[in-house]
């Protein structure tokens, strides 16, 4: 019950929350309706609105519309809608099919273009598909630190462009590879600007090129050959502080796609240094304050606006690269690579490798980092409109799910492996226009997206039909459309009856006051040209009305926290109750049924039933029907003393019987299968089984008849408990003690026999290992005395 009781309240409260919000708005017009939420509709009957209820009570919840009465084909309720206008397949593109294909011609990602209807608050949800294609092309442009401490790196680069296309015929047909060096900003105090420093940087007997920031040495060939040749021919050049300018040859390297000769294939960006980098505000040192304008600036391939552009910033180089679709892979030494990380994670599809100290393994590294790159697809969109929001879900390789940011990328994606994408779009309110919008969603580092235009849905279908300057508005004050008036500017009401400049007067306002009192529309509403246009509550189901919005159909009584005890209707104040019942708040049931004892008696004859419930009269009783008596005896006990007075003349009453206990019938019967069963009577009996003072139990059935005469069954014979047998008691206590002093003779024989053989086994072990001395004893005296002659000599 508890359970269903709580989600009763909760499916009421959300109703409410859902309806609140559509009557809050104070909708005008079926277009204003309709952005509220998505659940809001708008009545169009001409013929909804009630006395004192304004325009704004035709917007509301779609239950609560078809509850006031509002027609279902009446209701304006308009639906988004998605529609696919490219759906060009993915291409299932083979590396050793002879037939090659342009890059325009392969297909990525699908659908290409779509048309969504958006409704305010109303979700839209596609799936867009992404394949990696085989034998994709790709463009990679080397982009190589030329200071003074790469010197050993550049010997190895030199034959980078046969040896890279070998490799890369492993991934792709088709490759193109270019190359561009870098050093710094050509003023003070990055370079030395003395004439000497300016031919040549480097110190000692090298013989270095003039600095330069950067050159477009080679643009993108598929001519190894050519690569190795021009690469050959480059020369080390130098610079004062250790950072580089690497972020302006980056910066060139985006946006000089004619230059660079980029195609719309997949880009790599191969940044090579052995040191950190220069980035917005250090140009302060050389006095260069302007920001970098990230347009293109080479003129014969070198970069010619270095000392009168700043560096660019960190954002500013993404923006770059994510517009351009360039992947960029940063090689560089063990030394920085905790600073590269850290540029790695604010650069979307980028990667860092370490490069050994003179770039032997740069062919590996960039391998490895294409690898990388191009296992995984991550979505970005461009600004989107205000009030539009998007949501990524990612369905990736082996049914992975990815939601929030992760939603928008997919790992470990191998060459021909499909994932998908649900792309989830709401919009909360129209633009200020009403225009469609244009968004595009695209994976990082591919030239292709998917084209999404956005209609809003802002104006509702039945607005199309509207009557301008319609009589019914007020001799045409107004257009008449959805089933009510659109007034024009200045004016108001639900007929566009009055001007804005009017609605305080105080001639309008003493129309909307009760009995020419002081409070207007009761304070339950609002005066407007002379008419009260009541107030919404945030319960739809609550409403004022009335001329003077004086009634309500929620301020009656209440009972059990109902309203008017959820027996009847609240009208004007006032609860008009159902068949039944009664009373101020319809609590007061007329049905006795409630009242009826176990009896059928009405309240067990011991009260009176008032709206449905039991009044007891005799204040020892209690109860719903009266049945209860917490301090009365049984009746067993009740009865017992003059039962057994009467039947067997024994007991605490056996004096006065004849006066206490006269009155019952008393009818004996022989046995107890003789006495009356409940199931023979057709009105109470109680069945009793008592015990006297001699332990002796009697039985017996008390009744009631007709409310007056009582009746007792008494089996005529006691029950008594027969006397001990002595004999045997006596007997059995002889024989107890008997066998008792046997037991203990036994126990005590046992122990002995145990004791005895214990000092016996001790005894002979003790004699066993005694050990006797066989010397002489002291005290011991022999009986032969020898006597010598001393003058004896033996003769």
């Amino acid at each position: 019950m508890g359970n269903r009781l709580w989600l009763f309240l909760t499916k009421y409260c959300f109703f409410l929350s859902e309806g609140s919000d559509c009557i809050k708005a104070n909708a005008q017009s079926c277009g204003e309706c309709i952005q509220v939420a998505e659940k809001c509709g708008w009545c169009t009957d001409a013929d909804f609105l009630k006395q004192g209820e304004s325009k704004s009570a035709r917007c509301d919840e779609l239950k609560s519309l078809i509850t006031k009465g509002c027609s279902k084909a009446k209701i304006e309720n308009p639906r988004g809608s998605i529609s696919i206008d490219k759906d060009k397949p993915v291409t299932n593109r083979k590396k050793d099919v002879a037939e090659k294909l342009k890059p325009d011609q392969i297909t990525q990602i699908q659908p290409q273009k779509l048309s969504l209807n958006l409704r305010s608050g109303e979700a839209q949800t596609f799936k867009l598909k992404f394949k990696r294609a085989e034998d994709y092309p790709i463009d990679l442009y080397y982009l190589m630190d030329l200071s003074f401490s790469m010197k050993d790196d550049l010997e190895n680069v030199k034959n980078l462009g046969t040896d890279l296309m070998r490799e890369m015929q492993e991934i792709t047909s088709d490759f193109k590879i270019g190359f561009g060096s870098f050093v710094e900003k050509t003023v003070m105090p990055y370079i030395s600007t003395t004439p000497a420093r300016l031919l040549n940087p480097c110190t000692s007997n090298e013989n270095c090129t003039s600095p330069f920031s950067y050159k477009n040495v080679l643009k993108l060939t598929e001519n190894g050959q050519q690569f190795n040749s021009l690469v050959s021919k480059q020369q080390i050049s130098g610079n004062l502080d250790s950072p580089e300018g690497g972020f302006d040859a980056i910066m060139q390297v985006a946006v000089c796609g004619d230059a660079i000769g980029w195609r719309n294939v997949t880009r790599l960006l191969v940044f090579s240094t052995d040191a950190g980098f220069h980035f917005a505000g250090d140009g302060k040192l050389g006095g260069i304050v302007l920001p970098n304008d990230g347009k293109c600036h080479l003129e014969n391939n070198m970069y010619t606006m270095s000392h009168y552009y700043d560096y660019p910033s960190i954002a500013h180089l993404v923006q770059k690269l994510s517009d351009n679709n360039i992947q960029t892979i940063f090689a560089v030494t063990e030394e920085f690579q905790p600073v590269y990380k850290e540029l790695k994670n604010l650069i979307p599809k980028s990667a860092v490798g370490t490069l050994s100290s003179n770039s032997s393994n740069v062919i590996k590294l960039i391998i490895d980092s294409y690898n990388s790159l191009s296992s995984e697809v991550i979505l970005e969109n461009n600004k989107v409109p205000e009030g539009v929001s998007i949501k990524y879900k990612s369905i990736c390789k082996n049914g992975v799910v990815g939601t929030g940011e992760n939603g928008r990328k997919c790992s470990n994606i191998s060459i021909g492996d499909e994932v998908s994408f649900d792309i989830t779009i709401e919009s909360q309110k129209c633009p200020s226009q009403g225009k469609s919008e244009t968004i595009r969603i695209k994976p990082l580092g591919f030239n292709e997206d998917v084209e999404i235009v956005l209609n809003f849905i802002c104006e509702c279908e039945c607005s199309k039909g509207g009557e301008p300057l319609s009589k019914i508005c007020h001799n045409g004050n107004g257009t008449f459309e959805c089933g009510a008036c659109r007034c024009n500017e200045g004016r108001i009401g639900r007929l566009c009856e009055c001007s804005t400049d009017e609605v305080r007067t105080d001639d309008l306002d003493g129309n909307c006051r009760k009995d020419n009192g002081t409070d207007i529309c009761s304070n339950n509403g609002d005066c407007v040209c002379g008419t009260c246009e009541c107030k919404k509550r945030e319960n739809p189901e609550e409403r004022y009305s009335g001329k003077f919005c004086d009634c309500d159909n929620f301020n009656c009584d209440r009972s059990n926290n109902k309203l008017c005890g959820g027996h009847g209707r609240c009208e004007c104040r006032v609860c008009i109750c159902d068949a039944n019942y009664t009373g101020s708040a319809c609590d007061c049931s007329l049905d006795t049924s409630t009242c009826l004892a176990a009896n059928k008696q009405i309240c067990n004859g011991r009260g009176t039933c008032e709206c449905g419930v039991c009044k007891c009269t005799n204040p020892k009783f209690q109860g719903p029907t009266c049945e209860i008596c917490p301090t009365c005896p049984g009746v067993c006990a009740e009865h017992k003393e003059c039962v057994q007075c009467r039947a067997f003349e024994t007991g605490e009453k056996k004096d006065t019987c004849q006066r206490d206990c006269s009155y019952f019938n008393l009818i004996r019967v022989k046995d107890r299968d003789k006495l009356p069963q409940p199931a023979d009577q057709s009105y109470p009996l109680s069945h009793c089984k008592e015990r006297d003072a001699n332990d002796c139990w009697f039985y017996y059935t008390y009744a009631v008849r007709n409310d007056t005469m009582r009746e007792v069954y008494v089996v005529e014979t006691l029950e008594c408990p027969a006397g001990p047998d002595i004999i045997p008691i006596v007997a059995g206590v002889v024989a107890g003690i008997v066998l008792i002093g046997l037991a203990l003779l036994l126990i005590w024989k046992l122990l002995m026999i145990i004791h005895d053989r214990r000092e016996f086994a001790k005894f002979e072990k003790e004699k066993m290992n005694a050990k006797w001395d066989t010397g002489e004893n002291p005290i011991y005296k022999s009986a032969v005395t020898t006597v010598v002659n001393p003058k004896y000599e033996g003769k």
